[in-house]
């Protein structure tokens, strides 16, 4: 009994930590700036990409992976520079433009390194509940998913960076009247969200084949989680994390993960017909 309730709490944590890390730099970029960034799973193909290939020379698993976040938050602000200021107050444009990027990074990627990259495997580990058996990294997954959230709180409530940011995306033109240099602000967000896409690629790197389009594997879950969730980064993406691993998690001990993944979007789709705006929305009409 003790062995089947830990199961159930250890997939909805493994769930829970796949769509928080999926949708965390996402919820940056949609939620906070309104750009609609198609080329999600391109960063975090490139956190994973970049973590692989250091451990491959010698990096320490846990050096690499945060080497893949950093490269892709400088690739973010590169990216937002060239391409995306472009596009603000835009979104069907910005859709269009970045979807053309993802195409064009993922045949680049296809040309240049090739179909396939030797993988570094899941690192060893495991404990036992009962009668099961369960992987230490999927809860050391979890403990970063959590610690993700932690940094965005500290990060956009807690430091001058984050005031800043807030002010910028509530109205940009004051916050440049008052000296706030917006142009770098939005670039220093985008690339967060950028790097935390990668961080969620070099984590899970280990655990995945490494092949152009796997980041695609990533955006589905990402958006939904971001939709549901709202424009608020902490008080919507975190909730609508719970909601819909409980959601999955639930059906897929029900009738396997075919069903699970059919349930959560039928689920997506009638909690954005009851909330249009998200629990965000939600949550601020009730919290006035």
């Amino acid at each position: 009994m003790m062995g089947d309730i830990f199961s159930y709490l250890y997939q909805f944590a493994d769930v829970f930590a796949f769509l928080i890390l999926s949708a965390a730099g996402l919820a940056i970029v949609f939620g906070m700036m309104g750009i609609i960034n198609m080329a999600h799973g391109e960063f975090i193909m490139c956190g994973a990409y970049v973590t692989v290939g250091l451990v491959h020379v010698g990096f320490p698993l846990i050096a690499a992976q945060l080497c893949g976040a950093i490269v892709a938050g400088l690739i973010g602000v590169l990216i937002e520079v060239v391409i995306v200021r472009r596009f603000y107050k835009r979104p069907e444009d910005s859709l269009l433009a970045t979807w053309g990027l993802s195409l064009m990074v993922t045949q680049g990627t296809l040309l240049v390194i090739g179909s396939t990259v030797t993988g570094i495997g899941t690192p060893p580990g495991s404990f036992t509940v009962g009668e099961y058996s369960f992987s230490t990294y999927r809860m050391v997954l979890f403990g970063a998913s959590i610690a993700v959230l932690a940094f965005i709180y500290f990060v956009f409530m807690r430091t001058k960076f984050g005031v800043m940011a807030r002010a910028t995306m509530q109205d940009a033109t004051t916050a440049r009247a008052l000296g706030v240099k917006i142009s770098w602000i939005y670039a220093i967000t985008f690339g967060l969200g950028a790097g935390l896409a990668g961080l969620c690629g070099g984590l899970y790197a280990p655990t995945m084949s490494l092949i152009p389009t796997m980041g695609s594997t990533f955006v589905v879950e990402s958006f939904v989680t971001v939709v549901v969730g709202g424009a608020n980064v902490l008080m919507g993406t975190a909730p609508a994390g719970v909601l819909l691993a409980i959601i999955r998690t639930t059906l897929n001990a029900w009738h396997g993960q075919i069903v699970g993944q059919i349930g959560l979007l039928i689920a997506v789709i009638l909690v954005i017909r009851v909330l249009p705006d998200g629990i965000t929305g939600w949550m601020n009409r009730h919290m006035r």
